[in-house]
């Protein structure tokens, strides 16, 4: 039995379709995050990004959402070795890691609805849009305890 391509392959090696793959679907990363000046700490908050469709955990312009969101991150094999705040259950820096997929990841159970049945994804956890709020405190409101 040949070992799945995440456990083989370096990132940097991977096809377009093996990268785009290894998004678990969760949603964690279209929430805003508020990071401490002095600190770098990084605050989680309930707020999704304006592109974010929370019903289907999924950017509704994923083609498009550099381009339309001049603060989205595009994810890279390059840059996800050194984002922060990328979330502990995340399965490219899960790879980056060398560490394997959880076994709720859609490569490994077979089901991409494994993810929110854990309750890993932040599906019906959004409780604003970036839309919604006028001024920068009003993001306050929304920080969360710990990482979702």
């Amino acid at each position: 039995m040949t070992a799945p391509f995440w456990k083989t392959k370096a990132l940097e090696a991977m096809t377009p379709a093996e990268w785009e793959s290894l998004c678990d679907g969760c949603g964690k990363c279209c929430l805003s995050k508020l990071e401490d000046e002095d600190t770098g700490e990084i605050f989680w908050t309930s707020v999704g990004c304006r592109l974010f469709d929370a019903e289907n955990c999924r950017c509704s312009d994923y083609a498009n959402r550099l381009a339309r969101v001049p603060d989205c991150v595009g994810l890279t094999p390059q840059n996800v070795r050194t984002i922060t705040w990328l979330p502990k259950t995340c399965a490219y820096r899960l790879v980056a890691e060398g560490h394997d997929l959880y076994w709720w990841h859609r490569l490994v159970s077979g089901s991409a609805e494994t993810v929110h049945e854990a309750g890993i994804s932040i599906r019906g956890r959004v409780k604003a849009k970036e839309t919604d709020l006028a001024e920068p405190d009003d993001y306050f409101d929304y920080i969360l305890d710990d990482e979702p």
